[in-house]
């Protein structure tokens, strides 16, 4: 693996202030803590947290980029979607509600995608977390389009009833996940501890109720699987299903879209997975180890689908599709787009195709991402899953 890269001055004393942090909660909580508590400190802690600290984290001089930062294309092909969505509930409740906006960039060609459609939300909600992403994202309207401030509320909690479209791009990967191991007939939870110079994995027989329901539920299609590579660890998100639950709780009409990467349960538990799918990302660089120079990585682990449906339903919402970020981005009409500025004209339109490349390629974003619907009182087919729709690939048999 090449090397990561060191940090120095402010940035180093940062996450030296975080490891401080962190080992005080592991001796308050008797010497060992269950990951996801780790993770939430690790990118979460008010003022400290990765997500909440000062560096860039998207872009070029960030930690890796996300498909608005790559190109315009995705958030003004978001749009289309967007619009069918107001055109079935009504201009009243034609309001969006983005999780973790990020640098703003979705945000901001969304609004002006659907100006230029003549279709401008009534609301836009974006629930953020993070004082300074909260900062930066004014200052990107501020600066690019402040006609729009008027119609943006920044949240900090969970409205209390939403009608319109919820929206989120790269969140679920990002939400605190239990490190379950299937070890012979039992199960266990790794947790973190502090050998005195730097953080430890430490393995605890599981006794979470819910997390041990989840796991036994898994353990056939597991255990049949690892037979030639002992141990099987893996992530089980009870966060994820949590957030679920909760928007179920507060949509009252309208529609969930989300975009992550991703598989399927029986994608997601498969032999070649055996160590599970945990990724940290530094300046450009993507390793498996979290206790690298903590709050100043990203941490994140893939999604479980399966899981957020099966949850998701429970809760009362309707499944409307689910697929490919390749599939879904060429229903709602990107080649539309992209057709819109004449291949002759080389200097503009070569950027534009190198962006659609990135964008729905299989060798780049275009697979490994996927795009999953929910709704509420939502007749109407969306138009993102016209065609190519994988609802059966998230069966759990």
């Amino acid at each position: 693996m090449t090397p990561l890269p060191t940090p120095t001055g402010s940035a180093l004393q940062h996450s030296c202030a975080v490891q401080e942090m962190i080992c005080k909660e592991i001796a308050i909580a008797g010497g060992w803590i269950p990951f996801p508590r780790y993770m939430e400190l690790a990118i979460y802690a008010p003022g400290m947290g990765y997500y909440c600290g000062g560096t860039a984290k998207f872009g070029s001089n960030g930690d890796f980029v996300t498909a608005p930062e790559i190109s315009s294309l995705f958030g003004r092909t978001i749009a289309r979607q967007a619009l069918q969505v107001f055109e079935v509930l009504g201009d009243n409740n034609s309001n969006i509600l983005e999780f973790g906006a990020g640098s703003g960039k979705l945000a901001l060609d969304l609004l002006l995608e659907l100006d230029n459609l003549g279709r401008l939300p009534k609301h836009y909600f974006i629930l953020e977390i993070s004082g300074e992403l909260h900062k930066r994202q004014k200052e990107l309207f501020e600066k690019y389009a402040p006609q729009f401030l008027s119609r943006i509320d920044w949240l900090e909690n969970l409205p209390n009833k939403f009608r319109g479209l919820i929206f989120t791009n790269e969140v679920l990967d990002a939400m605190p996940v239990h490190l379950v191991i299937w070890r012979g007939a039992n199960l266990f939870e790794r947790g973190v501890t502090w050998n005195g110079r730097s953080f430890e994995w430490s393995d605890r027989i599981l006794i979470n109720k819910e997390l041990v329901e989840v796991a036994r539920k898994l353990s056939t299609q597991i255990n049949s699987e690892r037979k030639n590579f002992g141990d099987y660890i893996s992530e089980i998100s009870l966060s994820t299903r949590g957030f679920m639950r909760s928007l179920a709780g507060i949509l009252q009409q309208g529609v969930i879209v989300m975009i992550d990467y991703g598989f399927g349960c029986y994608e997601y538990y498969h032999p070649q997975r055996n160590r599970g799918t945990l990724m940290c990302h530094y300046r450009h660089h993507t390793h498996d180890n979290p206790f690298y120079f903590p709050g100043l990585q990203d941490i994140t682990s893939h999604v479980d689908f399966s899981a957020i449906a099966d949850t998701a339903t429970e809760a009362g919402l309707e499944l409307l599709g689910y697929t490919s970020q390749a599939q879904f981005l060429i229903n709602c009409g990107i080649t539309e787009i992209i057709a819109q500025t004449p291949a002759k004209n080389t200097s503009a339109y070569l950027p534009i195709a190198n962006q659609l490349q990135k964008l729905v390629s299989p060798a780049e974003m275009g697979e490994l991402f996927k795009v999953i619907a929910f709704g509420k009182d939502i007749q109407q087919s969306l138009v993102g899953f016209t065609s190519g729709d994988k609802s059966y690939r998230l069966n759990n048999e």
